[in-house]
C-alpha cells in the first residue's frame, strides 16, 4: 500500500492531533502493516528508522491514536494487545492456541433495541471471534 505523507498529516489534523515525528512514524508504520503488531513491535520498528522515540512516547501516541479513532486496539486475553490502523472496516478472529489475529470481513451487527443499554451511549460495536485458526485446528481425517 502506498503511504502518502500529506494524507497521514491531514488524517492526524482532522482528528485534532498534532503531527509530531513520533506520532507520524507510528501511524505510517501501522498503515503499512497487513498484520496486527504489539506496542513493543511498533516501538522496535519505529526506532529502527529513528531511534529517538522512547517506549513511553510510543505507548502515549498509540493511546492518543486509539482515542482519536484512527487506530484500533485489539484486546488479547493474557497477551499483549495488538493494534491496526483503521482502514476498511473489519472484525477480528483470535486464535486461542497461537494468538494469531486475523481480519474477518465486516458485516453489520444489529443495533441493540432502544433502551436496552440503559443510559449508555453506543459509539460502535466490534466483534471478536475466538477459536482455533486454520493452522491450529485439528485436521479431520478424510474417509
Amino acid at each position: 500500500m502506498a503511504i502518502y505523507p500529506d494524507a497521514i498529516k491531514r488524517t492526524l489534523a482532522g482528528s485534532g492531533l498534532r503531527s509530531t515525528p513520533q506520532r507520524y512514524a507510528v501511524m505510517a508504520f501501522l498503515m503499512e502493516q497487513a498484520g496486527h503488531p504489539t506496542a513493543a513491535e511498533i516501538f522496535e520498528a519505529v526506532n529502527r528508522v529513528d531511534p529517538r522515540s522512547s517506549r513511553a512516547t510510543i505507548y502515549n501516541n498509540l493511546r492518543d491514536l486509539v482515542r482519536a479513532g484512527l487506530v484500533r486496539e485489539v484486546a488479547m486475553e493474557g497477551r499483549a494487545a495488538r493494534f491496526d490502523a483503521r482502514g476498511m472496516r473489519h472484525h477480528h478472529f483470535i486464535c486461542d492456541r497461537c494468538g494469531n489475529v486475523e481480519d474477518v470481513e465486516w458485516y453489520k451487527v444489529p443495533r441493540p433495541a432502544a433502551g436496552s443499554l440503559g443510559r449508555r451511549v453506543l459509539r460502535e460495536c466490534e466483534l471478536i471471534f475466538r477459536g482455533l485458526c486454520a493452522k491450529c485446528a485439528p485436521r479431520r481425517a478424510s474417509h
